[in-house]
């Protein structure tokens, strides 16, 4: 499936050249719509999704020596851990937007 996909590094073809911004945004919508109708999201992301998970169990353990649920265990606190700092970093930025100057 990756093999279908573009570039949007890559040139635009004629047919893109005359379409708005929108008009792009809703033609990639409407193909990832397509898609998932076709296909299990599940299935799609499974390798994105064990490779982001491995991510955190290489930075609990980058050697190897704890045990497995050891591992598993503090891996799923650094993916906490993550995901609170993504959600304090959008909680500032969404008041330096409503405060009109930059996020602190």
């Amino acid at each position: 499936m990756r093999a279908k996909r573009t570039s949007s590094a890559l040139p635009q073809t004629r047919r893109e050249q005359g379409l708005s911004p929108a008009e792009r945004s809703l033609r990639a919508r409407l193909a990832a719509h397509s898609m998932h109708a076709r296909h299990d999201s599940r299935e799609t992301t499974t390798a994105a999704r064990v490779a982001f998970l491995a991510r955190f169990e290489a930075e609990v353990d980058p050697d190897g020596a704890l045990s497995p649920e050891e591992r598993r265990r503090r891996a799923e606190h650094a993916r906490r851990a993550y995901f609170t700092r993504l959600a304090l970093a959008s909680a500032k930025a969404r008041r330096g937007k409503r405060s009109g100057g930059a996020a602190a």
